[in-house]
């Protein structure tokens, strides 16, 4: 029997991209799950996370809801993205505390590293400058869930981890053209052109910017193990470990969806943060997690969806 068999598993967020990769991996666990969305708990107001606590009773909580989006969607809601994350997660850490929760899983996010981190980005570094200016309060928001965590740690006992994941991608990703991240909005772009028969799609930036990429169930797979295996109060980074610019991505999707027009730059957008690439030792070392799916595989499989479900 493993260490989440028979266990109560609360996920916030469960219905969520992340949430449903997390929730049908922990299916197979032999654990009682409940999956927190939005309609039946707001996490925004701090009451409900009381609420949450006291009516499910639960051993461990996997908190993987917030309020995200592409470069865009945080250009336009900082304020929004700052506040709601902050809500969303501090009440729900004090409640798990609390009621003596056995473990508290709070998922952050690589926006929460400095702007110009050395390459790859080590955990050591988090705390190295400020994150890049388009999406520091959402990044800062989510970064506080660790300041929280290893303070309940060392004053109250809670087992507390916290997990840095990379951009995430795959099917069932939200493909919103004003919300989304770059895959998917490169993809619907793509295909959407294709179908049309337009002989242009526009990218935002210079294209030199990097970014590592993480395949929706690889990132799953790892949130359950750093669950059952991992109990240390530094965060661990959770990524494939390597980096590809703005340019090639479009190059490999443009080749991937069968579009044959011409890619324009628009350099009046920003590029976001230069460069993006986990050194993800640590978790190879602690939870022997590997990533399985290649960017190539991880592709073809979110183009096949979106071209089934679109």
């Amino acid at each position: 029997m493993g260490f989440l068999a028979g266990k109560k598993v609360v996920v916030t967020g469960g219905g969520g991209f992340l949430g449903r990769a997390v929730v049908e991996q922990l299916e197979r666990k032999k654990c009682q799950i409940f999956v927190v969305r939005s309609k039946d708990y707001d996490l925004r107001q701090p009451q409900e996370s009381r609420r949450l606590v006291q009516e499910t009773k639960p051993h461990i909580i996997i908190h993987l809801a917030a309020v995200v989006g592409g470069i865009g969607a945080n250009r336009a809601n900082p304020g929004k993205f700052f506040y709601e994350n902050l809500l969303m997660g501090v009440p729900l850490m004090e409640e798990a505390r609390l009621a003596r929760v056995e473990k508290f899983v709070a998922i952050g996010t690589i926006c929460a590293y400095p702007k110009f981190t050395p390459v790859p980005f080590k955990e050591k570094n988090l705390w190295d400058g400020y994150p890049e200016e388009t999406n520091a309060p959402y990044g800062l928001a989510k970064k506080m869930l660790l300041v929280q965590a290893q303070a309940y740690r060392q004053q109250y006992g809670l087992n507390a981890i916290y997990l840095l994941p990379v951009n995430l991608y795959g099917p069932g990703d939200n493909f919103s053209l004003d919300t989304s991240h770059v895959i998917p909005a490169l993809i619907r772009k793509c295909l959407e052109a294709e179908k049309n028969k337009a002989d242009s799609v526009t990218v935002w930036g210079t294209g030199r910017a990097t970014r590592e990429f993480l395949y929706v169930d690889d990132a799953a797979r790892a949130i359950i193990l750093a669950t059952e295996r991992f109990n240390r109060s530094e965060p661990m980074n959770i990524g494939a470990g390597f980096e590809i610019s703005i340019k090639d991505l479009v190059g490999l999707i443009v080749r991937l969806t069968g579009f044959k027009g011409t890619v324009i730059w628009d350099k009046t957008k920003p590029d976001g943060q230069p460069r993006r690439c986990l050194d993800v030792s640590f978790a190879r070392r602690e939870i022997g997690f590997k990533s399985a799916v290649s960017l190539e595989e991880g592709l073809k499989k979110t183009i096949h969806w979106y071209r089934t479900h679109a």
